[in-house]
């Protein structure tokens, strides 16, 4: 969300902006907020001379009852009714007063929870850096790490593969809970577990603070961390109660910080987390995205910094180089890509996306996404910082996978399967593995 300010004073950055994210429906809002805040600011200083007008009467009616009271002491009854009537003329300006100020804030209110409703949808400001495009299909690749490879021998479904392992079921994870769940088993649910401690050592390594965060939020941090077509589109609610299953530990990690005034000699706050993550990933997929690739219910490592605006473009490089540092540690391709502004979430002021190598599809697939959202998240859920000579601003926020379970399984199973159905566990993995240095298919 942008401050309204510089949506005041800059109506036509907002509106290219806008034009840039291919979002033309939403142009005419911008007009919309600038004649609601005239209204709003119309409606404050009237109430505001209301006001002060309303005190100086007030003033004269102490005054005009003072001297009925002495005329009526002398006997001056004439005079006292001249009087009586003036404070009667002046309690009815007063009474006129205070329902035109009832009027004005109903006004006020009215508009400014419309300015509120239009400004949660105008997107954020994107970085000049951003490639200009409609959709993901205009992402554009930044660079690659490690040779991508294709076997001479072929690379099953990611499910065969976890199948000759005897390490998954959908049957029956079906009759618990219906399609988009599974049974992780065995060698394939321990290696499942080994990567995310891994991710969790990696990150700690890096000097991340580990965090286990709920997995529960109520709507306000939702509103405050992510736009509504995401929420609509991603988040269970709770029925009966004001709590959503998150999508991402990032909603709970930032939401940790809501309403909060930080020390500046606190930032930066970085933050690795653990969590269970919960999605409705709705539409129809094709086969490469079925399986374990779209699912209901997954696992991540997330990193999470908060810190001075000034500082956060060097964060999101570092960030976005972790998860590439940390892939290619256990010998999977992987390359960025540059996501371009039609492909950003309205909050994002910049993103990119690490995908790792799949040689059974000979293309690389999303297996993580950085993410800088300037101060957007932190002007909806009030995270402010005081600096050391007093001064208070927002803080930005930044966000991005470390490693994302079981979707990391398919790449590192396709990656390191041998010819004869085994597969080779990387060095790094092993002391997670209890010293297994290669899976041996069941069938």
């Amino acid at each position: 969300m942008i401050d309204i300010r510089f949506l005041r004073e800059n109506p036509e950055v907002v509106k290219e902006n806008i034009r840039k994210k291919f979002q033309d429906a939403k142009l005419a809002l911008v007009d919309e907020v600038i004649e609601l805040d005239d209204q709003t600011r119309r409606a404050q200083t009237e109430a505001d001379a209301i006001r002060s007008g309303k005190n100086k009467v007030s003033k004269e009616i102490g005054k005009l009852m003072g001297m009925m009271k002495r005329a009526q002491k002398q006997g001056d009854n004439e005079e006292a009714e001249r009087l009586s009537a003036q404070v009667d003329a002046r309690k009815a300006e007063v009474a006129a007063d205070e329902a035109r100020m009832l009027e004005l804030d109903a006004i006020k209110a009215k508009a400014d929870a419309r300015i509120r409703e239009i400004m949660l949808v105008i997107p954020n400001i994107i970085d000049p850096s951003v490639p200009i495009g409609k959709d993901d299909s205009e992402n554009v690749e930044i660079q690659r790490y490690g040779e991508p490879v294709v076997p001479d021998y072929e690379i099953p479904y990611h499910v065969d593969i976890m199948d000759s392992f005897d390490g998954i079921e959908f049957e029956s994870a079906g009759r618990v809970s219906g399609n988009g769940f599974y049974y992780l088993k065995g060698d394939i649910a321990r290696l499942h577990s080994a990567v995310l401690a891994y991710a969790r050592d990696f990150m700690i390594g890096k000097g991340f603070n580990y965090h286990i965060p709920p997995f529960m939020i109520r709507s306000n941090v939702v509103t405050g961390v992510m736009s509504f077509a995401e929420m609509e589109a991603m988040m269970y609610k709770i029925e009966g109660e004001d709590l959503y299953l998150i999508g991402t530990s990032e909603h709970s990690m930032i939401g940790k910080f809501i309403g909060q005034m930080l020390d500046e000699e606190s930032l930066p706050q970085t933050l690795t987390s653990y969590s269970p993550c919960f999605r409705k990933e709705t539409g129809a997929h094709g086969i490469e995205e079925r399986g374990v690739y779209r699912v209901h219910q997954f696992e991540k490592q997330e990193m999470i910094v908060v810190c001075r605006p000034e500082e956060s473009m060097e964060w999101y490089d570092k960030m976005w180089a972790y998860t590439v540092e940390m892939f290619r540690s256990i010998d999977i391709p992987v390359r960025t890509l540059e996501c371009c502004s039609g492909d950003l979430a309205d909050l994002k002021v910049k993103s990119c996306d690490v995908e790792a190598w799949s040689p059974r599809q000979k293309k690389y697939f999303e297996v993580g996404s950085c993410s800088n959202l300037g101060d957007a998240q932190a002007r909806r859920l009030g995270i402010r910082v005081k600096g050391a000579d007093g001064r208070k601003y927002l803080a930005h926020t930044l966000n991005n996978t470390v490693v994302a379970s079981p979707r990391m399984l398919i790449a590192f199973l396709e990656n390191n399967l041998q010819a004869d159905g085994t597969v080779l566990i990387p060095a790094t993995l092993q002391p997670y593995m209890g010293g297994q240095t290669v899976l041996v298919p069941r069938h």
